[in-house]
């Protein structure tokens, strides 16, 4: 059977689903996006508000601020360096360098910044810097941290260029180098005393080193710089004050001539086993100072020496600073006033006993003139006491003791040199007759060498007296007529004989050269009386036709039964004095006449004697 729709009933379609209703307190769904772009709009209105703020305070900052940031930066990161100049160099007369700087590096600590790095101490970079800077690892460890509020310390000042360039491969934190100068002496030994040394900062302590320190060490300048926290320059911001340049310094000094000085006078400090020596030679035209030598030395670029003997001052320089009574080279100025007092002359003779006594006490000769009577010549070429002593009884005070202050005794010579003596020249008002016999033969009065080559130097400059220069100076210096030339002639005339058969210093003559002398052996005073120990002496100048140098040689205290002045010192003179003149091509004044030999009459042959 076939059932039929009832009525008109469309067909069910599918059902549309209906939108729930919001319940009451609940808020409609939201899209999915807003959420993010609104936390987007938070986030980017935060930023730019920050950036707005730091903006603004950076351009407050800029505005108002600046100088005072300026300040504050500088004063934490910029620094004035100092810039060291180069010390001058010292060289002699022609040139060759006597003290000389050489660039060095200094190993220097921060500290802190090594302490910020703990571990550093357990490295073998450590113990290597340990080994060069001389300690044990352990100690350099505890050392630094000791210091451990410095920024800045030394660890090895001047190291050698070699070992500082090890020390800058280990790269280790906080060690770094600064670079140095040290001074360095060719001479050593030789040219120790006048030439001096310095400190470790360069700074004069000895010698010229210190009478010419200003010049020698220049002006330090200035400059800006940029450090880091380590201390270490990053950048060089400028000059702020210009740097002066140490200036060089030539002195009158002959190192060839100053070279002999001193072997001759190890010689003979060795030969005699004196305690010690000086030489001093001037070139008498110009007053320069040629060689001032003295023995035992030291070597200034090795000072650990001086500390074998501390009671010893190896240190001063004798010729300047030591007084010493001069002896007989005393009494060729006895003859000098005896001569210019218009009471003597050169063949004036006087008696001249062994022995005679002046207020009370005894004059003798040790070597007295055969016959008991000589000339002025021949005292001084005898050298005897009783003969100046005549002389000197017999002049005005003021002639007698003038004589000896004219030509430099009792007042330093005007070098400059640090710690210079003036020597002792007693001024009283009343003398006893004693003092002045004493006095006219050397004692009761001290000089240094160098005083005593300056009076022989007058004598040799014909009277006139010309100051004295460690310094080479140019031209002839003009000086001071305090001897009449014909005085002084006449007595260089008298110090010839000396050195001829039967005078004191026939041991200084020289070969080619006519040599004018006088010797002396004084006594050592000590606590109040003279001991048995003596100084020899000697002084003179050449060549006698026209006179080019000055020399006094004084050995101190010689052993054994040779003590006289012509014995002892003698030999040095001649020796030193022959070489100098060579050296400086001095025509020599003293050579044998030629022969004329007749050859058959028909011409003649030309030869030395």
């Amino acid at each position: 059977m076939r059932i039929k729709p009832v009525g008109n009933r469309p067909q069910p379609r599918t059902a549309r689903p209906v939108a729930a209703k919001p319940l009451p307190g609940k808020s409609r769904a939201r899209k999915p996006g807003f959420l993010f772009e609104r936390r987007f709009g938070i986030l980017l209105g935060g930023i730019l508000t920050v950036m707005t703020v730091l903006v603004g305070r950076a351009g407050y900052l800029q505005l108002y601020d600046r100088e005072f940031l300026r300040s504050e930066g500088d004063a934490r990161a910029v620094r004035e360096s100092q810039l060291s100049p180069t010390r001058g160099m010292i060289t002699d007369r022609n040139g060759n360098e006597l003290a000389v700087s050489v660039r060095m590096e200094s190993v220097w600590l921060n500290p802190a910044h090594v302490l910020e790095h703990p571990g550093v101490f357990e490295t073998a970079e450590w113990q290597q810097l340990a080994a060069v800077v001389g300690m044990k690892p352990e100690a350099l460890s505890a050392w630094v941290k000791e210091r451990q509020d410095k920024r800045f310390v030394y660890l090895k000042r001047q190291l050698d260029p070699s070992l500082a360039e090890y020390v800058q491969k280990l790269r280790l934190p906080g060690v770094n180098l600064q670079q140095e100068s040290r001074r360095y002496y060719p001479a050593a030994e030789v040219m120790a005393h006048l030439v001096g040394y310095t400190d470790i900062d360069a700074r004069g302590i000895e010698g010229l080193e210190r009478a010419y320190d200003g010049w020698l060490r220049g002006a330090p300048g200035k400059e800006k710089v940029v450090k880091d926290a380590q201390g270490r320059v990053v950048e060089r911001m400028g000059v702020v004050e210009n740097m002066q340049e140490g200036r060089d310094l030539a002195l009158s000094i002959d190192a060839r001539i100053q070279y002999l000085a001193y072997q001759e006078l190890l010689s003979a400090l060795k030969r005699f086993q004196a305690r010690a020596g000086s030489l001093v030679a001037i070139d008498i035209e110009t007053g320069e100072v040629l060689a001032m030598a003295n023995a035992p030395s030291y070597n200034p670029n090795n000072r650990l020496t001086l500390r074998e003997n501390p009671t010893v001052n190896r240190t001063r320089n004798r010729a300047m600073t030591d007084m010493y009574e001069p002896g007989s080279t005393a009494k060729v100025f006895t003859a000098v006033a005896a001569l210019e007092s218009g009471m003597f002359k050169p063949d004036t003779v006087l008696e001249t006993p062994a022995t005679i006594y002046v207020g009370g006490r005894r004059v003798h000769d040790d070597h007295p003139i055969r016959g008991g009577v000589g000339d002025v010549a021949m005292i001084i070429k005898k050298s005897s006491n009783v003969g100046v002593t005549k002389m000197a009884l017999a002049l005005p005070l003021d002639q007698f003791l003038g004589t000896f202050t004219k030509v430099g005794f009792g007042m330093d010579t005007g070098t400059g040199f640090p710690g210079e003596s003036g020597g002792r020249f007693p001024q009283k008002k009343r003398y006893s007759q004693h003092e002045l016999a004493t006095m006219s033969f050397g004692y009761a009065f001290a000089v240094t060498p160098l005083q005593l080559a300056q009076a022989y130097a007058v004598l040799g400059a014909g009277g006139v007296k010309r100051p004295l220069s460690l310094l080479k100076v140019g031209g002839k210096p003009l000086g001071d007529q305090v001897i009449d030339p014909l005085v002084a002639h006449q007595v260089l005339a008298m110090m010839e004989h000396v050195t001829e058969e039967g005078g004191t210093g026939k041991r200084a003559r020289v070969e080619g050269y006519r040599v004018g002398v006088k010797t002396g052996t004084a006594r050592v005073a000590r606590g109040g009386r003279y001991s048995d120990d003596y100084t020899s002496l000697i002084a003179g100048v050449a060549p006698l036709t026209k006179p080019r140098i000055a020399m006094a040689v004084v050995i101190n205290e010689p052993q054994g039964d040779a003590y006289y002045g012509g014995e002892v010192a003698g030999p040095v003179f001649g020796k030193v004095m022959g070489d100098a003149l060579r050296l400086l091509n001095v025509a020599p004044d003293d050579l044998p006449e030629p022969q004329v030999a007749a050859t058959g009459g028909a011409g003649v042959n030309v030869s030395p004697r």
